[in-house]
């Protein structure tokens, strides 16, 4: 007779990271959080910049001077070269981070890879239907149908950081991977549908120099003196073959090997990811910011954000499209399988990391700009519309946060607990019978010392009687 088939445990939602997977999640927020601070602050000095009358023709000047060689197509304006060059970096990290998921994240498994890919997906198709639709009823442009559809983990992360909420690791690793997965459809979004024009000879240049780039890394070549000019020439020929410069970038940082071999501490990928990713957050996104989010902002601008059809669906597709598309998709991957959410968090805290995901800031400006490229007007009213739908979502989130983060202080004070002092958190040691060892010697001793000053305080609470004048043990026999 066939022995019964063993039924598996529902999979748990959101449930807390394996230890390794914690480490990296917290180093690589570590310097996002960094970056999405200094983010905050380029935004901020671009927005006065530009609209400071003595300030603004400074502005406008040194974001349109334009440098380079232009015998190889690359005489290109500041902002042009934050836009198509800076960005590959940050481009060439989201393609590190996909792989790193891939092969060796979360990811790599078909059924923890569903919620994150679904709930990106609808993060994306739900904001994209809003503006859609919010732009045909106005009798307004679809082309921006895309510009709501990206979440910048950078500034999502230092939104947090600024109003001092403590999301658990499992709440902060799902808005990661969420935007990792926002990366890779938005690349494809950006190669697919804003290519107009194709120059095959550089695209097969672009696709030789990276055939060479992925021969070298099997070979086991090192040297950035190696890897960084055939980048370059790389990266020049891709954007003068009509595809987004930036598309080089991801394809580089996908063809590093991002899992470890006999004798690595770390593989490659993350190796590089370590060393670029502060170049990126610290450097590139910030200044990427500096010349693209300087729009001139006056109380008619605003006004405009929430009558046009194409900036209101902006500002629509970030704050609800983007909340119902994750909330919605998270709930249906649920509901739908044998996964159950974690006993530690609620529908609410899901509901509360997807209106953080409205905020779109790097990717959606970038896209505004490509959307209506021959409008300069209204691609200035749309960087407004990002910036605006962008900080309500933030409000948003900031209030829903706030209402859970005495909840969230405490599972962040039971995950960094390590009583043990062993450098590993204890709720990761449950199970091994060395740690309760260790913590009933840790026990034996706090009692024995509690014991020694029980009885030091007692001797002296009795030798403190026998000293009191008239009292029991005094020379006469009458009661005291």
């Amino acid at each position: 007779m066939a022995a019964p088939r063993t039924r598996k445990a529902p999979r748990k939602v959101l449930g807390r990271l394996s230890l390794p997977e914690r480490a990296f999640v917290a180093d690589a927020l570590r310097t996002e959080t960094v970056g999405g601070v200094l983010l905050l602050l380029a935004a901020v000095a671009a927005l006065i910049w530009a609209n400071i009358p003595a300030l603004h023709h400074s502005y406008e000047s040194v974001s349109h001077f334009h440098l380079g060689p232009g015998a190889l197509g690359l005489h290109l304006s500041v902002a042009h070269w934050a836009a198509d060059g800076l960005l590959a970096v940050f481009f060439f990290v989201a393609g590190i981070e996909l792989k790193r998921e891939l092969v060796a994240g979360d990811l790599r498994e078909p059924r923890a890879a569903a919620l994150p890919v679904v709930a990106a997906l609808c993060g994306m198709a739900v904001p994209a239907l809003v503006y859609t639709l919010t732009a045909l009823t106005g009798h307004g442009s679809a082309q921006g149908w895309a510009v709501p559809t990206a979440t910048d983990i950078a500034f999502a992360l230092a939104v947090l950081a600024v109003i001092g909420t403590s999301l658990p690791s499992s709440l902060r690793a799902f808005l990661l991977t969420l935007a990792v997965v926002d990366d890779l459809f938005a690349i494809l979004i950006i190669a697919v549908f804003f290519t107009d024009r194709l120059n095959f000879a550089a695209l097969g240049g672009a696709a030789a120099g990276l055939a060479v780039f992925w021969l070298l890394l099997r070979k086991g070549v090192r040297g950035w003196y190696v890897y960084v000019p055939l980048a370059v020439v790389i990266w020049a020929l891709m954007y003068n073959s009509g595809v987004h410069a930036t598309i080089a970038g991801v394809a580089m940082g996908l063809m590093l090997r991002c899992t470890t071999r006999e004798g690595e501490q770390h593989s490659p990928g993350e190796y590089i990811e370590h060393l670029v990713r502060p170049l990126s957050a610290g450097l590139a996104v910030p200044v990427f910011a500096l010349f693209s989010a300087g729009v001139a902002v006056s109380g008619g601008t605003l006004g405009d954000v929430f009558t046009k059809p194409e900036t209101l669906g902006v500002v629509l597709g970030l704050v609800v499209g983007k909340t119902i598309g994750i909330f919605g998709g998270t709930w249906l991957t649920v509901r739908f399988t044998r996964a159950s959410l974690s006993e530690d968090l609620a529908w609410a805290d899901v509901f509360a990391v997807a209106s953080l995901s409205g905020i779109g800031f790097t990717v959606s400006l970038l896209i505004g700009e490509l959307a209506f490229a021959g409008d300069a007007v209204l691609t200035d009213e749309v960087k407004a519309a990002v910036l605006t739908g962008s900080l309500l979502a933030a409000l948003c989130a900031t209030a829903l946060l706030k209402v859970r983060n005495a909840k969230y202080r405490r599972l962040c004070e039971e995950e960094e607990r390590d009583e043990d002092l062993d450098g590993i958190p204890d709720v990761y040691e449950q199970d091994d019978p060395a740690y309760h060892l260790r913590m009933a010697r840790i026990h034996e001793r706090k009692a024995a010392e509690h014991r020694r000053i029980a009885a030091e305080k007692a001797a002296a609470a009795r030798h403190g009687l026998q000293e009191v004048p008239g009292g029991a043990g005094d020379g006469d026999d009458r009661p005291a």
